[in-house]
């Protein structure tokens, strides 16, 4: 089992996309283990994407990332972190496949509606930013079983 976080970005928000996007990550029989609404702050953006603060795109990240509320996810499954990612598509909403979540629903490059964790590296840290301490409530669904053989895990 792995556990990634996802964010829904502003622009998720904005657009009312929030109940869509997550029924796509249940439906695929990914478990949502924390969920919370806020407002990103500065400072917790400069920690968040530490990686880019130097870089030139990064005060218009900023001022997105801090321009509504978002949601944030822990999410748990069988290869969690490639398979959100999988299911987001390209970073690019106009390079993303049809049936992904940017392929269905972005035509951008910033405003691409979700963020998630590219590495159980990344999951640890990014985790950690959004779900200090014991926020994370890991369960186990009963329909488990209809998810998943019971050899996997």
């Amino acid at each position: 089992m792995e556990t990634t976080l996802v964010l829904l970005k502003p622009d998720t928000m904005q657009r009312r996309l929030v109940g869509e996007i997550i029924s796509r990550f249940e439906r695929k029989g990914l478990n949502i283990v924390a969920i919370k609404m806020l407002q990103v702050t500065p400072e917790l953006s400069r920690q968040h994407y530490a990686e880019h603060v130097s870089k030139p795109f990064y005060k218009n990240l900023e001022e997105f990332i801090t321009s509504a509320p978002i949601i944030a996810l822990a999410i748990e499954g069988l290869e969690a972190i490639r398979v959100v990612r999988d299911m987001l598509g390209a970073t690019n909403g106009l390079k993303a496949a049809p049936g992904t979540l940017r392929g269905d629903f972005s035509s951008s490059r910033q405003m691409n509606l979700v963020h998630a964790s590219d590495s159980p590296e990344s999951a640890a840290r990014e985790l950690a930013l959004y779900f200090p301490g014991d926020q994370i409530c890991r369960y186990t669904p009963t329909l488990v079983g209809s998810f998943r053989a019971s050899d996997e895990g």
